[in-house]
């Protein structure tokens, strides 16, 4: 019985998702290299990550601070060249740790976040790229800034916090179809004058490059089926 989870299997996958993209761009009018691929290695341990890293692949996601540190300064001592997104909610207790440890970070969704940044950024000296999180599909459960208030929140992290806003990112509702949320991320991008979209994941990358994403945040199509976070 072949375990689909199997690490070896992983650069295979990874290969696989290439390809996928680079059709997809190609049926866009797109060069492929315009969309960079995050891989998403949340719940996965140093084991599962490694044949990703051996493959030559540099750009991962994790969803929770904790569990990247955990994981990823010892993967880093082999990869020093590894760019870490941090893809999920941040509470800003744990703004001084992801500022250290990530050089991206997809989750800004309301002031009280970007100011925590934008402070251990100046204490710090280090200032990772940070996109805004749109809550498109205006759930009460999910994370994101509506998007009647995402002009204010972009203004204040990029004018008067001075944070090197890149983006804007979106995680569509489950139940709605996904193209709806990317083409109204893309235009209020287009209206703000950023030029990165962070969205698509395994299910819907392809989609998502149609409608001009510039990063895809894709997990179980490289690493497979997730169980229980890692210890």
């Amino acid at each position: 019985m072949i375990d689909d989870n199997e690490p070896g299997r992983a650069a295979a996958r990874l290969t696989a998702v290439h390809d996928r993209i680079a059709v997809a761009a190609t049926q866009a009018d797109r060069n492929p290299g315009e969309v960079s691929l995050i891989a998403v290695s949340k719940t996965f341990a140093g084991d599962a990550i490694r044949p990703v890293l051996d493959a030559g692949h540099r750009t991962f996601g994790e969803n929770r601070v904790q569990e990247a540190q955990r994981k990823w300064p010892d993967l880093r001592r082999d990869c020093p060249d590894v760019e870490l997104h941090l893809i999920g909610p941040l509470q800003s207790n744990k703004t001084r740790d992801a500022v250290a440890l990530f050089d991206v970070i997809h989750s800004i969704d309301r002031p009280k976040i970007a100011r925590a940044i934008a402070q251990e950024s100046s204490r710090s000296g280090r200032q990772p790229k940070v996109f805004v999180q749109v809550n498109t599909g205006e759930e009460p459960q999910k994370a994101g800034v509506m998007a009647t208030d995402v002009a204010a929140l972009a203004t204040l992290v990029r004018d008067e916090l001075q944070l090197d806003l890149v983006g804007l990112m979106c995680i569509p509702p489950f139940d709605e179809e996904p193209v709806i949320h990317f083409a109204f991320l893309a235009k209020l991008a287009k209206d703000l004058g950023l030029e990165r979209l962070s969205m698509g994941m395994s299910a819907d990358f392809e989609s998502a490059i149609q409608f001009g994403a510039t990063d895809i945040r894709v997990g179980s199509a490289i690493f497979g089926p997730r169980s229980a976070p890692t210890a």
